[in-house]
């Protein structure tokens, strides 16, 4: 499970895994703040963090061969004050160029890693050409 992903450079994620394709569709799991050792990367620092999960869907998406351009929606999760949500927004809107898809972004209390402040999920879908 998570071969590819893992030979590209993702953490390994014992009983889950990254995505899954259906049809045009990529479904995949919220990307976190991990380097390929599974460790989190800019403790403390929403801004790295949200740069680093982008980086990972990113290479999510190219392993699966599809692009940037095929995320339709972004969920972005933020553990912290008002300004982890700032900072987070900034590192979000500067990745996309200030072109970012449909995106919520949600203040929330606790994510699943010790030291988590961002977690971003993404909806996939790649268009047919005509």
């Amino acid at each position: 499970m998570n071969e590819g992903e893992t030979q590209a450079g993702l953490a390994t994620t014992p009983y889950y895994r990254y995505a899954e394709v259906v049809g045009s569709r990529l479904f995949v799991s919220g990307q976190v703040p991990h380097d390929s050792d599974a460790e989190i990367v800019g403790v403390g620092d929403p801004r790295a963090q949200a740069v680093r999960c982008l980086k990972n869907l990113e290479t999510l998406l190219g392993v699966h061969d599809f692009a940037v351009e095929d995320i339709r929606r972004l969920t972005v999760y933020v553990v912290g004050e008002e300004q982890n949500l700032i900072d987070t927004w900034d590192a979000v809107t500067t990745w996309f160029a200030n072109n970012v898809p449909p995106a919520t972004l949600l203040g929330v209390h606790l994510l699943g890693h010790t030291d988590q402040l961002v977690e971003i999920d993404a909806d996939i879908v790649k268009v047919s050409e005509p």
